[in-house]
């Protein structure tokens, strides 16, 4: 059985977003090439067994977001979308599979995108709701909070 876990994204974006900051955005999103400075989530460290058998990093950035097509065990349409509002704000909606293992990255990108939410996704206790998670063969779904910075995962 896999650990994997839906994760939907429904945020409204306020309109102080630098060029930079969409650009990494829009990489993340799967929606552009990527940047040539990362300022969002910078580390990506890929650990593995070199041929002396000790361990090698490496920095591997990959788009966090970014999966695009059928989900393998949620259902459904892997998609994510970035949309300027009349208002001027932006709209993001995403929907992707995620492992347990990509709590930490992701956690990064959630936290920034929590700092950077509308007020109408501010709860009474703090928290800042993004959307929600659930496992795959889970029909309960769980509010996607990120509260200090930190995402509550499930």
């Amino acid at each position: 059985m896999a650990d994997i876990f839906e994760l939907v994204l429904a945020v409204d974006l306020r309109d102080e977003l630098s060029e930079d900051e969409l650009t990494e955005l829009r990489w993340h999103l799967g929606l552009g090439p990527k940047p040539e400075m990362l300022h969002i989530v910078t580390g990506f460290s890929f650990v593995y067994e070199g041929d002396d058998g000790a361990p090698v990093v490496e920095d591997r950035p990959e788009p966090l977001l970014g999966s695009h097509g059928e989900a393998y065990k949620a259902g459904g349409a892997l998609v994510s979308v970035l949309l300027r509002r009349r208002d001027g704000r932006w709209a993001l909606t995403s929907r992707q599979e995620i492992h347990p293992d990509e709590f930490d990255l992701l956690g990064e990108l959630l936290g920034w995108l929590a700092a950077r939410a509308g007020d109408r996704h501010l709860r009474f206790d703090g928290g800042v709701d993004l959307g929600w998670t659930r496992f795959h063969e889970s029909r309960q779904a769980e509010p996607l909070v990120v509260r200090d910075g930190a995402v509550v995962w499930p």
